[in-house]
């Protein structure tokens, strides 16, 4: 039996997993306890099938993905003591518009306004193209840097290793305890960090055929043709995933690089924390699971 793909992903104080038809967010709290949230959830795409076609279901991933991080951030937040209380949906769709319109400014309308002083060395519009797919790229790697600088984002990042460390224990089929995880480990070709790499490579690709009409038009088709980069990047890193093809793996290695500013190595508060949320995701017939369980 082929073993069921659980992903996760790091939030205030604890670690959200995704997997087996379940989501499950743990959280230490400022008393030490450890707070669990579990939530059956089902896609879009077991509705319409259609969506689970290739290209189409990176898309849908995305936004789900976004809006399962969403509230798993906003419970977190209110489990340890830092929210007085959780966001609607309403708030939280309204949060992710704000987030996705922030990224668009910031990733793809100001390095396409900045590429145009590049005229001065050529017209070429597939190298003005490049030259701002380059741009977007300079400024999607020093915010990352900015940000791995921050205390607070730090600890954040220390929990993303933990999350990582614990999804290789159960893809191992190894029992989860503190000690087996920390054995592992912190970067995994999975990661959500690993993903917008590939998508800021397959957007220089991409775009870099749309010519050079004016400032709006430049934007727009960006923006327009984020599924489709979103839906391309998906399948590279399934692919990637699974592959044991030499090339193919050397070409994964900037993803796990860039992995050493968003992971931080974990202790074994967190990677506790880590373990309650993938057990709780986790069927109990599911034969790692029982053996976790009993451990």
């Amino acid at each position: 039996m082929e073993k069921p793909i659980v992903g996760g992903q790091a939030v205030i104080e604890g670690v959200m997993m995704r997997g087996f038809g379940k989501v499950a967010t743990a959280v230490r709290e400022p008393d030490g306890n450890i707070n669990v949230q579990v939530k059956t959830v089902s896609s879009i795409a077991d509705r319409f099938p259609i969506l689970k076609l290739p290209l189409l279901r990176g898309a849908v991933s995305l936004f789900e993905s976004l809006m399962l991080g969403m509230k798993s951030l906003s419970f977190s937040a209110q489990a340890a003591g830092e929210e007085d209380e959780q966001l609607s949906d309403r708030e939280l769709v309204a949060t992710i518009i704000f987030a996705i319109a922030l990224a668009c400014v910031l990733f793809l309308a100001i390095p396409t306004f900045a590429a145009k002083f590049f005229h001065t060395l050529t017209d070429a519009p597939i190298l003005l193209n490049l030259a701002e797919g380059f741009l977007r790229l300079i400024i999607f790697l020093a915010y990352l840097f900015a940000i791995s600088r921050m205390k607070d984002i730090q600890r954040v990042f220390q929990y993303h290793g933990a999350e990582h460390k614990t999804i290789f224990c159960y893809e191992a089929d190894l029992p989860l305890t503190v000690e087996n995880v920390k054995k592992f480990p912190r970067l995994h070709p999975r990661c959500g960090t690993a993903f917008l790499l590939i998508v800021m490579l397959v957007s220089i690709f991409v775009f870099a055929f749309l010519g050079w009409p004016d400032l709006w038009l430049r934007i727009l088709s960006r923006i327009i043709l984020l599924p489709l980069v979103a839906g391309l990047s998906y399948e590279l890193i399934r692919f990637s995933a699974r592959s044991q093809n030499s090339f193919v793996r050397l070409a994964t290695l900037p993803g796990l690089w860039l992995q050493y500013l968003t992971t931080r190595e974990p202790d074994d508060s967190m990677i506790e924390v880590a373990i309650k949320s993938l057990e709780a995701v986790t069927p109990q017939n599911f034969p790692e699971a029982s053996s976790a369980a009993s451990d």
